[in-house]
């Protein structure tokens, strides 16, 4: 997809995002912006949910690129406020902790020299994006033991997340040996299914908290959700499972439901923690859908995306 209107980029940067990355960054951006002769502003948030609101702002001013400069928090309020926005061009340079998001569009953790150079370089492609409740997600979400941790973890919009990965692996560890596995209606093609869940996972990307694995075989363009489902599991089998899913590793294992589906249905008969791209929420019905190519994004063809690409 070409943007036929003028370009006038905006790159709204989260000055706290990975412990103050995002402020760091902004001179280097600067020299980047003047350097490629991009047509670009720069903006700071102060406060959360900002990022949302200058979107919107932005947007109706009639810029034809939207830029996050943070981590998978301000990605998710950026492109939230683009869903029905087809004509404005969105995309991340990575600046959070985790990082998960920038995964899928075959970019690293930070920009070198040449990644600069292909993100202006501007190749897009027509992302898929998801919704649980109607609440839109980028990368994916999580029922079961990982929403427990995510909770556990959760730093709220705006605030510093401190620790970073570090602190995510000691709250999986301090909820392996306690957690108790949810029972769970799952409706799929006219049928109810009751099962035990430990973890399950609704996905367009493929990595969460900064390195695990739990859906590797996500492609974010193919207009299917990627759902893991681990059922009950021993703590011995937890350790296992866990050490598989940091390396993808994990799917053919017997104890695990790995599949796609354009739509998944499932009732926990009570309220339980959910997480939608580490916003930690909760709810006792999860209706969970997707959205085939309605996002254009920058992304490295160079890299290792999570994109089918016609040849």
């Amino acid at each position: 997809m070409q943007n036929k209107k003028s370009q006038k980029w905006i790159f709204i940067v989260n000055p706290i995002a990975g412990n103050g990355d995002g402020e760091r960054m902004i001179p280097e951006l600067k020299s980047k912006i003047e350097a490629f002769k991009i047509p670009g502003e720069i903006v700071v948030t102060e406060r959360p949910g900002h990022a949302s609101d200058l979107t919107s702002k932005y947007a109706d001013e009639g810029f034809s690129h939207i830029i996050a400069v943070g981590g998978d928090g301000t990605m998710n309020e950026i492109g939230k406020m683009l869903l029905d926005k087809e004509d404005i061009i969105t995309g991340i340079v990575p600046a959070g902790t985790g990082n998960d998001f920038v995964q899928i569009l075959g970019f690293p953790d930070r920009f070198e020299d040449h990644h600069w150079e292909i993100f202006f370089r501007q190749s897009i492609i027509n992302m898929d994006y998801g919704t649980c409740n109607g609440i839109p997600f980028l990368n994916g979400m999580g029922l079961g033991f990982d929403a427990v941790v995510a909770a556990k973890n959760y730093v709220a919009p705006g605030e510093t997340k401190m620790g970073g990965k570090g602190k995510y692996l000691k709250a999986i560890l301090g909820t392996l040996f306690f957690f108790k596995e949810y029972r769970v209606k799952i409706h799929k093609d006219g049928k109810v299914k009751e099962t035990d869940c430990f973890i399950n996972t609704i996905s367009n990307g493929r990595r969460y908290a900064g390195g695990f694995y739990l859906t590797p075989h996500a492609i974010a363009n193919d207009g299917l959700l990627d759902i893991c489902m681990i059922k009950k599991l021993g703590l011995f089998k937890r350790l296992d499972i866990l050490l598989k899913v940091s390396k993808g590793a994990h799917t053919t294992d017997k104890k695990v439901n790995y599949y796609t589906t354009d739509r998944f249905e499932v009732d926990f008969g009570k309220e339980v923690p959910f997480h939608v791209d580490g916003e930690v929420l909760f709810a006792s019905k999860f209706d969970v859908r997707i959205f085939p190519s309605k996002i254009p994004i920058i992304f490295n063809p160079e890299g290792n995306h999570y994109f089918h690409i016609d040849k």
